[in-house]
């Protein structure tokens, strides 16, 4: 009888569990995380990184994005926080292991007042790459070859030696400029996000006090939005 390898195991339960992706990496693919962001800053038994990912539906980015779109990209982390917890303890208790959810967006203790500019506890886009997840495009985001960039990603650090999953490829389509060309304050630069000018322009509240997503141009105009496929 063929018996199914923990990594097979870990990513069959996660896609069990409701995530779309789920990948792997060696803590040595995260050797030059900048002091304070690396793995293992935050579990120094960190072996292996699992990162697992749910994407938002294709819909909410032919709409609008101030209330519906805004409303399901904050409620998606819930449900990856609640789904890295139970794929957790469900490694833990097969192989006897320990397993460190970390959470997709917070809490986290980096904030830049001045500059708005905000940090995770790990960048769970550059995870994800070292996850064989995906690459970053021009506009800063995570690029899927099958869901494009409708991931919001999670990570769970391990003690375990798992065999990692091979770097996808550059997905960022060469000479496209749309995100930085769309985008309305001016904010992208190669890769790199003006932070205040963006969530300048992109968060707002209604007039009951719930908050709001007014701009998202640079996902929406992307060309692998939708991964590969389209």
């Amino acid at each position: 009888m063929c018996t199914m390898s923990i990594e097979n195991f870990t990513k069959e339960t996660a896609y069990s569990f409701g995530a779309n992706v789920c990948g792997i990496g060696s803590i040595d693919r995260f050797e030059n995380t900048p002091a304070g962001y690396s793995p293992l800053d935050l579990f120094a038994k960190c072996k292996s990184v699992i990162a697992v990912g749910i994407a938002l539906p294709k819909g909410l980015y032919e709409i609008a994005p101030r209330l519906l779109y805004g409303h399901f990209n904050h409620e998606i982390c819930t449900v990856l926080d609640h789904l890295e917890l139970k794929l957790s303890r469900e490694i833990e208790e097969k192989y006897h292991c320990l397993a460190v959810p970390v959470p997709c967006d917070a809490p986290n203790e980096y904030w830049d007042a001045e500059n708005m500019t905000a940090k995770g506890l790990i960048s769970m886009k550059h995870t994800a790459v070292q996850c064989g997840l995906g690459s970053i495009g021009k506009n800063s985001l995570l690029i899927n070859p099958e869901y494009g960039n409708r991931l919001t990603v999670g990570a769970i650090l391990t003690d375990m030696e798992l065999k990692p999953d091979p770097v996808q490829p550059e997905l960022c389509i060469s000479g496209c400029r749309k995100c930085i060309e769309s985008c309305p304050v001016n904010a992208i630069l190669d890769g790199i996000v003006n932070q205040k000018l963006c969530r300048l322009n992109t968060y707002g509240k209604t007039a009951r006090g719930f908050d709001t997503v007014d701009c998202n141009i640079c996902r929406t105009v992307c060309p692998m939005r939708f991964g590969k496929k389209g």
